[in-house]
């Protein structure tokens, strides 16, 4: 059986096949309700529209580039008349160009157009905007009304009728109502208004309760998505408006704005360069092109939804929301919906294969029920002769059969699945984790490994320069004006003039007229520094040109840039890891501040403070600079040789309290934590150790060593790796798959920068941070870490398990109930000649072991006990051998209360007259009733004995399993005419309830005996 699921039943967590997708639908054809059922899968033939959408895209823009490229040739020299007319309401509104023009502009690439309007200054102009100053937010409601909003069109939120009219349209709910209306009709012709209309009402009082439970129990689920939806939305950029730098939502960007673009950032709205740097752009996810484009003031077109894959710039807004070809396209996958899960779809194949199953009773318990009725007539000879209460027999036996349908489809299985991750996500929203794809949940709770990065994970990321060694001489930075007063005033000047040119960050005024650093916590760190030393950053930028800008990156490690001298002649300055900027300086600055030449002795030292700072745990980075002359052309590369060495200096990071808890929380789970960082090696040990993650048999290697390794040597020494210092992008990469193909490992992985995308999609879980990551980085991840901390990774794992957990004890609860239903139905009518639970009390037990269940065994929350098991692993079966021996030894125990009711609860109970049959039936219903009640109660553990910790804590279960008692007791005492039960003595209630409770000793015992844990 678990080779067929294997075979047909089997998808990815992540990057599914097609074929895949579509061999479990086909297979799955026994179907109540394909709406509600299919409602959480991947729209398959959306995804196709979205795919043409994007080769179009391609298509078009190839078209735009080799026209553009030909109008450009044409144009040189020409001097172009516009017959371009503004329209009315946009001159009436300030403007001088329509949202149309702009459109085409862009999105067209059209050369011709852009120098008729006199480039971008023109469009700039014409917008009522300026690079320096923004709009002006007196004007948004005009450029709104003119422009729209950076807003894509959405399907409207469904509303709860909405979820009524889908459970209606089950199938088995369908003929149950065509039943209950034909037995409306015979009832009432033949025992008239209102004693023949009881049967017919309580199957449509049972249809009803069951679509209004069902359906508030969907309306929930989405409201749950729709708040996790707009946590995915939240996204800001940098902004200048009114003068001013600012963060702002990319929703609220306007035509006109001044946007600033760095590596890894998304570009928010169709748009024209400004001013910048290097800058390559990605445009994969809107024309599925893989070869970055290089935009300039040349090629100034930027395209919504593309990303920066290097360098820099400021983009000016042309186009938003729907005008662009993203705003469709979106528009378009927002359809598409997220792939289907791996535990839904196996989920999916176990109700498809107990369907039929039940389908085949179904149609042998009709089969022998009307061969008994016909029987019957055959030996009291009145086979040509039928009365109206054997009709209304003969539609009784149709209902039941239809109804054991009902109770057979586990259509709840699959959903439950779904309830029990929308419970889990809105949970971990509240602790700062954002899941962006359902399947990510599940899968957290098989994890085996965690690859982390050190940066902001495990450290704080909150960094400050604490030691430097500037001429020789290592100095404390204390905070004090003091620090810089025995610097000379030369060396000063070029700290300053590396430390304020050389960065990816901002010193501003904000609204508050306080200055303000921005960037990241790095170059944070050293802009405060700059500032300490009496630098004033507007000041020494416009001392010199910057001609060339090379961002830092993970491959390369470091950071330059070319400034062109007022005095004439080129300095390239060059910040990176300290080691490799160390290794291309041949020349020092001594204690007078002269440049002299990096000796052997020079070097030791230089190096002897670089591993002293990193042996403290302090991230080092090493300060250069090297005059290039005056021949250097924009076009080459930086140099990277030749240079002085200006200072390295030390940052401190601490590490984030409970991290060291955290991991030794992850080691207990048999979870493995690996450190991969880009730091120094002395730094990243020192760190690791104190996080508690290096042991004193693990071990530590560097980048550029493990790169050297072959595949023998890989698999015999990343068992014992814990800690990958100097790391590359392609390094993190090769030991992630490394683990999931070779060691056949669960891999959750950390990452915050554009070049961590390829681990992050390789992984089972991609984990990006919220504060560090980029847009790249996010949109490659599964799951968002908001706080950037390790500890919430380990609690998106606990709450993974959960689910997990969670699904088993449902599948658990449920099968049991499938099971002992359709064995009693069944064996009753073949036995007896007559089924013990009606069709309107079989709807009431579907609706407590689907619905009802799920809300009350799917939302449990996590328990610190979780984290004391091993993990499930990439190879472990959902349907454990604990789990089946439950469901059997349990099934037997309420089959053999039942089958004792039938054939001896008349004797027992000393029952005749002609409500003897009644009697007996509704006491058989009452005690399989309290039986499931006492089940759910023992399903909440499945090896453990005590099953009441934490109980009261989980006031869903609580008021699940009230409710549950207090609707059975309505329905045996004052619904008897609907439900066909009659009200019982206080003695026969406390059999039914003893029946019930009798299992949970019975569980109990059943726990005791040992199995298999797969």
């Amino acid at each position: 059986m678990e080779n067929y699921f294997t075979e047909n039943f089997e998808v990815q967590a992540k990057n599914s096949s097609e074929d895949a997708l579509q061999r479990w639908r086909k297979l799955c054809w026994l179907v109540k309700n394909r709406k509600r059922r299919f409602r959480f899968t991947a729209n398959l033939s959306k995804r196709f529209e979205a795919e043409a959408i994007r080769r179009s895209n391609q298509e078009k823009l190839r078209v735009a580039v080799l026209v553009s490229k030909a109008a450009l040739q044409f144009i040189q020299g020409l001097s172009l008349s516009s017959d371009y007319i503004v329209p009315q309401e946009v001159k009436q509104a300030g403007f001088q160009i329509c949202a149309e023009e702009l459109g085409s502009i862009v999105e067209g690439h059209d050369v011709k157009k852009l120098k008729i309007h006199d480039g971008v200054e023109g469009i700039a102009e014409k917008l009522c905007t300026t690079i320096t100053k923004g709009i002006s937010t007196s004007e948004i409601d005009r450029r709104k009304q003119v422009y729209g909003v950076n807003k894509f069109t959405e399907t409207p939120p469904k509303g709860f009728w909405f979820f009524v009219w889908e459970a209606v349209q089950d199938t088995t709910l369908m003929i149950l109502g065509f039943c209950a209306f034909v037995s409306l009709l015979v009832g009432i012709v033949m025992e008239g208004w209102p004693k023949g209309a009881h049967d017919g009402l309580g199957i449509v009082a049972s249809i009803l309760l069951v679509v209004f439970v069902t359906a508030t129990s969907d309306y929930r689920q989405s409201l749950q998505f729709r708040d996790l939806d707009k946590e995915k939305k939240k996204i800001v950029v940098q902004v200048t408006r009114n003068g001013l730098r600012q963060k702002l939502s990319i929703y609220d960007l306007l035509p006109g704005d001044i946007v600033h673009l760095s590596i890894g950032d998304q570009v928010p709205a169709d748009g024209l360069f400004m001013s910048g740097y290097s800058l390559l752009i990605n445009e994969s996810s809107l024309t599925g092109e893989s070869e970055p484009v290089n935009v300039n003031a040349s090629n100034p077109f930027l395209l919504s939804g593309t990303k920066v894959q290097n360098g820099s710039c400021k983009m000016l807004v042309t186009t938003v929301g729907m005008r662009t070809q993203w705003g469709k396209l979106m528009a378009t996958l927002s359809e598409g919906g997220d792939d289907e899960t791996p535990l839904q779809v196996k989920l999916n194949g176990v109700a498809t294969v107990i369907g039929k199953i039940g389908l085949f009773f179904a149609v042998v318990t009709f089969a022998v029920l009307v061969q008994g009725l016909f029987t019957r007539k055959l030996e009291e000879g009145t086979q040509w002769i039928w009365s109206g209460d054997e009709a209304m027999e003969m539609l009784e036996f149709f209902a039941i059969a239809v109804t054991i349908v009902v109770v057979a489809v586990p259509e709840g299985l699959p959903l439950a699945v779904t309830l029990s991750l929308a419970f889990a996500m809105k949970k971990m929203m509240n602790d700062k984790a954002l899941v962006r794809h359902l399947a990510a949940c599940e899968t957290m709770g098989s994890a085996t490994t965690i690859c982390s990065d050190k940066t902001g994970t495990l450290t704080t990321n909150h960094m400050t320069v604490v030691k430097t060694c500037i001429c020789g001489e290592i100095k404390e930075v204390n905070g004090s004006e003091k620090f810089g007063s025995s610097i000379p005033e030369s060396v000063r000047k070029l700290l300053l003039e590396s430390i304020f040119n050389n960065t990816g960050g901002d010193v501003v005024v904000n609204e508050a007229k306080k200055v303000e650093i921005l960037g990241t916590p790095t170059e944070t760190a050293l802009l405060e520094l700059g500032l300490l030393l009496g630098g004033d950053f507007q000041e020494e930028r416009g001392k010199s040109k910057i001609v060339k800008v090379e961002p830092f990156n993970s491959t390369k490690k470091r950071m330059g840039v070319v400034l062109e001298l007022p005095e004439g002649g080129f300095r390239a300055h060059c910040k990176g890891a300290s080691e490799i900027a160390l290794a291309a300086c041949d020349k020092f600055l001594n204690s007078n501040g002269d440049v002299v030449p990096l000796d052997e002795a020079s070097t030791k030292l230089l190096q002897d403070t670089i591993e002293n700072f990193a042996s403290e745990a302090l991230r080092t980075l090493c300060l250069a600079y090297s005059d290039i002359g005056s021949g250097f052309s924009e076009s080459v590369d930086i140099p990277f040789q030749g240079y002085t060495c200006i200072a390295i200096v030390g940052i401190k990071d601490p590490v984030r309290p409970g991290v060291k808890e955290s991991v030794a929380v992850c080691r207990s789970a048999g979870i493995v934590v690996r450190m991969v960082t880009g730091d120094n090696l002395t730094t990243a040990k020192a760190i690791a150790r104190e996080c508690g993650i290096l042991t004193d048999d693990g071990l530590a290697i560097e980048g550029p060593e493990f790169r050297e390794k072959s595949d023998e040597e890989l698999q015999q020494l990343i068992p014992k790796l814990q800690v990958m210092a100097r790391s590359s992008p392609m390094d993190k990469h090769t030991l992630v798959k490394t683990l999931r193909t070779t060691f056949q490992e669960v891999v959750a992985v950390t990452g915050d920068g554009t070049n961590d995308a390829p681990a992050l999609h390789e992984a089972d879980i991609g984990l990006a941070m919220g504060i560090a990551g980029t847009e790249v980085a996010k949109e490659s991840a599964d799951v968002i870490i908001l706080d950037d901390n390790f500890s919430t990774i380990v609690t998106v794992g606990k709450w993974g398990r959960s689910v997990y957990v969670n699904i088993q004890k449902f599948v658990q609860f449920q099968l049991t109930v499938n099971v002992v239903a359709l064995v009693v139905n069944f064996t009753s009518a073949c036995l007896t000649g007559n089924a013990p639970l009606t069709a309107v009390q079989l709807l009431w037990v579907n609706m407590i072991m689907d619905t009802l269940g799920a809300l009350a065994l799917a939302t449990e929350p996590p328990t610190d006990d979780l984290m004391k098991r091993a993990p499930v692993g990439r190879k472990g079966n959902f349907i454990s051998n604990v789990m089946w021996r439950n469901i059997m030894g349990q099934s037997l125990y309420q089959f053999v209360v039942i089958w004792y009711l039938q054939t001896q609860g008349k004797e027992a109970f000393r029952l005749d007259g002609p409500d003897s049959d009644l009697i007996l039936n509704t006491l058989i219903f009452n005690s399989f009733v309290f039986c499931q009640v006492f089940n759910e109660i023992s399903s909440r553990e499945m090896e453990k004995v005590n099953v009441f910790d934490g109980i009261l804590k989980n006031y869903v279960f609580v008021a699940v399993l009230s409710c549950t008692a207090i609707f059975q007791i309505i329905i045996v005492e004052f619904l008897g005419t609907f439900a066909s039960t009659t009200p019982l003595t206080w003695q026969q209630w406390f059999v039914s309830i003893a029946f019930g409770f009798l299992g949970m000793p019975i569980a109990a015992i059943l726990k005791m005996v040992p199995v298999g844990s797969t």
